[in-house]
């Protein structure tokens, strides 16, 4: 097996139609696998983020994987790119609305051409434990590519549709510590040879499934709440079912979650607006105290913000840095000294709850723990670097679960 880099003109690249990231029909053509990215309705291609990231110029060093189909040069790894390539130079159609600020492009570019074993590792590789695939996507990979068996977690997917129905469900607590076998089983499901039994009927196993999405729904369960208690938590009415049909003998479930969808669609839409990223990662429950009142008034500064922005001048969100410095300060004592304690006792602690996508986002941001006294530092001297809004945001989240392990409000 080898790997051999060549420059491959842009025009005659092929977009991957099973790319895991949003896996399309495989008889799509370059078009289609566009037209998806640009209305991007499962949130997966962020183009204009990507651009962001790239800077003014395409990096030579950033290598696409490329597999020879026949003749074909097929793109299993880096589509992104490429896809901004073929947009740059007009090789696939686009909306006029469309604003994607593009860097400079070649029109050809360095590849790594290999075979499919080589490319399918590669890819597993890069993408597996980096957190741009979520649970599901990981699993399907596995099976359709590596010819690893099923989890249990995909073959509930594939039976009932209650991923596709529930996105949020797709995280890898709900698949490792709710929707595991063990915890299935005491809900009354079980997995066999690749498919899902249940001890009750349809009516009843859709009622409880739904009841434990509502729970994950509302962070009544999470990774800080009620964690290891499912059927605990559940309505009193699915606890009832559950315990009724116990000791029946199970039977192929027949329960199936439908995904709303918009009727007549345009092939290609106008982008959704972008949601505002929530402060401190969504509500904190503290302590009544100084720490509490404080968190408080910075959450409705920044609904001032949200509701103002195209008023308020650029250097606005410097203000929300000097906030979360003084917020440390006080959680830990009042001295910059008591800070940095403060960050390194309650840091790792606090990481460990967050999601994947949470962790990768921090990372993006350079949100560490060796670099969280110089990220606050510079909010109180340096406006221009503080006006960084992702960053912010991505410093506020771990802050706030920091502030829920050392004020945190007993439940």
């Amino acid at each position: 097996m080898e790997q051999e880099v060549k420059y491959i003109a842009l025009k005659d690249l092929v977009l991957w139609t099973e790319n895991p990231r949003d896996p399309i029909d495989p008889t799509a053509k370059d078009q289609d696998v566009v037209d998806r990215a640009l209305s991007d309705p499962n949130l997966k291609w962020s183009l204009d983020k990507l651009c962001a990231e790239m800077g003014e110029y395409y990096d030579l060093s950033e290598l696409p994987t490329v597999v020879y189909h026949k003749k074909v040069p097929v793109v299993y790894d880096g589509n992104r790119r490429v896809v901004l390539g073929k947009i740059k130079f007009g090789l696939v159609e686009v909306p006029e609305a469309t604003d994607l600020v593009i860097p400079t492009f070649p029109h050809s570019i360095p590849c790594n051409v290999c075979d499919e074993t080589i490319a399918l590792r590669n890819v597993l590789r890069k993408h597996s434990a980096s957190g741009s695939w979520h649970p599901l996507e990981r699993d399907m990979f596995l099976y359709k590519f590596m010819r690893e068996k099923k989890s249990s977690f995909l073959i509930l997917a594939e039976s009932t549709g209650i991923i596709e129905a529930n996105p949020y469900l797709n995280q890898r607590f709900v698949k490792e510590e709710i929707f595991r076998d063990d915890v299935l089983g005491s809900l009354g499901f079980t997995v066999q040879e690749g498919r899902l039994y249940s001890v009750h009927n349809q009516q009843e196993s859709r009622a409880i499934l739904t009841d434990i999405a509502k729970k994950i729904e509302l962070k009544e369960i999470s990774t800080r709440r009620n964690r290891g208690k499912v059927v605990e938590v559940l309505d009193q009415v699915s606890q009832e079912i559950i315990e009724k049909n116990k000791d029946k003998g199970v039977h192929l479930a027949k329960v199936r979650f439908s995904k709303k969808v918009t009727k007549n669609a345009p092939k290609i839409t106008k982008r959704s607006p972008k949601q505002d990223a929530e402060l401190f990662g969504g509500k904190l429950y503290l302590q009544i105290g100084e720490v509490s009142d404080l968190y408080r008034d910075i959450v409705d500064l920044y609904n001032f913000y949200i509701a103002h922005k195209n008023h308020l001048s650029p250097s606005f969100p410097s203000i929300f840095r000097v906030a979360l410095r003084l917020l440390c300060e006080t959680a830990a004592g009042g001295t910059t000294r008591k800070v940095e304690s403060y960050v390194a006792k309650n840091f790792a602690n606090a990481k460990k709850d967050l999601s994947q996508d949470v962790k990768t986002t921090l990372s993006n941001q350079n949100v560490k723990e060796l670099s969280m006294m110089q990220l606050l530092h510079t909010g109180a001297h340096n406006y221009k670097a503080s006006s960084n809004v992702d960053q912010t945001i991505a410093l506020s989240v771990i802050i706030g679960a920091m502030l829920t392990i050392s004020h945190g409000r007993e439940e």
